[in-house]
């Protein structure tokens, strides 16, 4: 039996919201990566609308949280936010959260496709068991809101960069149409290739940092459409490889 009370935020957990808000500022600042910026009014707003999950301990101390938004006219689900206390990390209560922000968004939205953008071997793991799938960028939501929200994120600029092709991010889909097929295939294995998802990180990272030299320095520099060409072509081979990787599976 799980030592932490799991459930659909309620009014009474209103309070917590601050503390949700410093907890996910500070993860994304220690990572180098982000969650979306969000406010304790946004969070609040969230938990009065039962869209949210929030786990504490048996005396109401705060222990993790996810919540739900909805894109493309209820088209597209985001199960956001994760974020879990770091004195309650590596204890399981992530994988119980995703668990349940995703029955509930199954509940609310039963024939919306469920996506996330994330860095997190951990939270790939969780979500191939879910059922999620790596994709594409582009069968993502395309609404200008969402995207938005990674205005705060670190490697904004890589998304922009890209014509939001790709990122550090894996995106990951959950296709209720898909899931109802008798012979779908079997769910992405993360643990299984987390070595080769390794490498296909380090070579975005190599990719989408990679900067090239001033003009100035004879010809070695390149004018932006060259730079553009060469991103186009390092992005269709990540997403290549990132395919490889769910073929593998």
């Amino acid at each position: 039996m799980s030592q932490y009370i799991v459930q659909t935020a309620r009014y009474e957990h209103l309070q917590l919201a601050d503390e949700i808000c410093r907890h996910m500022e500070e993860s994304a600042k220690a990572r180098g990566t982000g969650i979306a910026k969000r406010s304790p009014d946004y969070i609040k707003q969230k938990m009065v609308e039962g869209k949210a999950v929030v786990a504490t301990t048996a005396d109401g101390k705060f222990v993790g949280f996810c919540y739900i938004e909805s894109w493309g006219h209820g088209k597209f689900v985001a199960n956001s936010g994760l974020i879990v206390h770091p004195d309650h990390r590596k204890s399981g209560i992530a994988k119980e959260i995703k668990q349940k922000i995703f029955d509930l968004t199954r509940k609310k939205y039963p024939a919306a496709k469920i996506f996330g953008i994330t860095t997190s071997l951990a939270v790939m793991r969780i979500n191939s068991a879910l059922g999620y799938k790596p994709v594409t960028f582009s069968e993502l939501t395309d609404d200008d809101n969402f995207w938005k929200g990674c205005a705060s994120c670190t490697n904004y600029d890589v998304l922009t960069r890209t014509n939001r092709k790709m990122c550090l991010c894996t995106g990951m889909l959950y296709d209720p149409v898909e899931e109802e097929k008798p012979n779908k295939k079997k769910p992405w294995d993360v643990a299984k290739q987390s070595k080769l998802y390794e490498r296909w990180l380090r070579f975005k990272n190599h990719v989408l940092f990679k900067k090239d030299k001033p003009a100035d320095e004879g010809d070695a520099g390149q004018p932006k459409e060259k730079e553009s060409e060469k991103v186009l072509v390092y992005s269709i081979l990540a997403v290549a490889l990132g395919c490889a990787i769910y073929l593998a599976a």
